[in-house]
């Protein structure tokens, strides 16, 4: 383990892990996610028990090659580097594609590490997957071992808004984007008995930070801070080059998953701040919409409608300075 700051090192003192986390995300793609990780691997009341790259949709602008799950597994790795954390944590790429219907898991190192961590039976701290991409790897190993469903917590970042709640942005046509990654993964999550913690895209738009604060409160702080607004203001030229600017904030969509899962409350842990309603789990259509109609024993899933932004940012970048700082 690499030396910790001084901060760290307080901060260790007194925030004791008591829940574990998988990280399963596109980090070659939207950088959003590489920001999620970042906050992630500083919050030390989570064990990060793995890192998984998983894939975009085949084509996708942000990494239109065929190893996506593979550069995502690298752009990990270049996280921990800068975080002074390379070697500490499991780092998978997940399959580059996605499941050809929903019989059919792909399996790989990703959703096997996935398997063993659900499985064990040597640890009582809960366990989250905190998915913010695509289903993939987390349905394959649903499907490869059912019994992982009731021994974890997926917290997935995607789906479109549910009716009575939201309304989709404006020009929305489509599947929602994380969801359009694999629909047939997704149709097997919600087919099963797993809990569910889904910020759908109303909720994940939410996460706005501004080009002023991410000037003065990311960029400043070390070489990761560097690194993650570089990567974030290469998005902004290159969309501002092709089509209408993106205005003075970006949608750090992927960070609620830390604010679910690291930032819970201190008695009876859970995400107190942020609000949710528990709705019945749809089914999803193969055109990527929610299918209501009544099943079998119907289970409810949180959907979450508020988050608590101010502790989720302030938090973020209090880690990232005190980190910068040594």
């Amino acid at each position: 383990m690499p030396a910790l700051t001084s901060f760290e090192t307080e901060l260790r003192r007194v925030v004791q892990p008591r829940a574990r986390v998988i990280i399963d995300n596109d980090f070659s793609g939207d950088p959003d996610g590489l920001v999620q990780l970042a906050h992630h691997v500083l919050s030390p009341s989570v064990e990060i028990r793995a890192i998984i790259g998983s894939h975009l949709r085949p084509g996708d602008p942000f990494d239109p090659s065929e190893q996506t799950a593979d550069n995502a597994a690298e752009a990990a790795h270049t996280v921990l580097e800068l975080l002074g954390r390379a070697g500490t944590i499991p780092v998978l790429a997940g399959s580059n594609l996605g499941m050809t219907d929903p019989l059919s898991p792909v399996r790989s190192a990703a959703t096997d590490a996935i398997i063993a961590e659900a499985m064990r039976t040597d640890t009582d701290l809960p366990l989250f997957v905190a998915c913010g991409a695509g289903l993939t790897e987390i349905a394959s190993a649903y499907l490869l071992e059912p019994r992982i469903a009731t021994r974890l917590t997926l917290v997935w970042i995607g789906g479109p808004e549910h009716d009575g709640l939201a309304v989709p942005p404006p020009g929305t046509h489509g599947p929602e984007y994380n969801l359009a990654i694999d629909i047939s993964a997704a149709r097997v999550i919600f087919d099963s008995f797993m809990p569910i913690w889904q910020v759908p895209r109303d909720a994940y738009r939410q996460a706005l930070f501004s080009w002023a604060e991410l000037l003065t409160d990311v960029r400043p702080h070390g070489a990761i801070g560097a690194h993650l607004y570089d990567a974030l203001a290469g998005v902004a030229a290159i969309v501002g080059a092709d089509g209408p600017p993106l205005g003075e904030t970006y949608i750090l969509g992927d960070s609620p998953l830390v604010l679910l899962t690291a930032l819970q409350s201190s008695f009876a842990a859970d995400p107190s701040s942020s609000a949710y309603v528990t709705r019945t789990v749809p089914r999803i259509r193969a055109d990527g919409s929610y299918d209501f109609i009544p099943r079998q024993g119907p289970r409810p899933m949180r959907v979450y409608t508020r988050l608590d932004l101010r502790l989720l940012f302030s938090d973020f970048t209090a880690k990232l300075a005190a980190h910068a700082a040594g």
